[in-house]
């Protein structure tokens, strides 16, 4: 049985869902705070049991310590923080995504410097979303530019989690 989890960006939390049968991997419940609140689906992080992790090419965090990338990212926070989400300046945004891609090395895509390069030059973030399009549907540093861009215009921190977990078939309105 699954357990499916999904963001409300509306007030910036994540639940899990319980489904006992497949029939509900394609469907999407209201949030449980509210049926006029927008719920989204989630990839959920899943747990690595001993040394059964097995580390992808394809993967540009692969390797790295976990404690460094958990300083990265907390350090990542506090930038953010500091962002007017209002009007956010190019050229931090451009400093944030120069720290990512150096972070992952050589396995950061050409499109994703590109961008960073042209950022930190202080070009519209929409503009370059806009020319490099599909960005969800590209690469994965396409979705990694798409998601901090995304994050940086909504302002929000790390979502709440509700410690609750619903049955999905309470909340799928057919």
């Amino acid at each position: 049985m699954p357990i499916y989890e999904f963001y409300c960006p509306d007030n910036n939390k994540l639940y899990s869902f319980l489904a006992r049968t497949l029939s509900y991997r394609d469907k999407t419940p209201v949030c449980p705070d509210g049926e006029a609140l927008k719920m989204e689906r989630r990839v959920s992080p899943f747990a690595v049991i001993g040394r059964a992790k097995e580390e992808s090419e394809d993967d540009p965090f692969a390797g790295m310590d976990e404690t460094k990338m958990e300083s990265f990212m907390a350090d990542m926070e506090r930038e953010m923080g500091g962002m007017d989400e209002e009007n956010p300046d190019p050229r931090q945004i451009g400093r944030f995504m120069r720290k990512m891609t150096d972070l992952m090395g050589d396995k950061t895509p050409p499109e994703l410097r590109e961008m960073v390069r042209r950022l930190e030059s202080g070009e519209d973030p929409e503009k370059l979303e806009a020319e490099f399009g599909g960005m969800d549907e590209g690469g994965e540093g396409d979705a990694l530019f798409s998601q901090i861009l995304k994050r940086v215009k909504t302002g929000r921190k790390t979502p709440v989690r509700d410690p609750k977990l619903y049955e999905m078939r309470d909340f799928v309105r057919e």
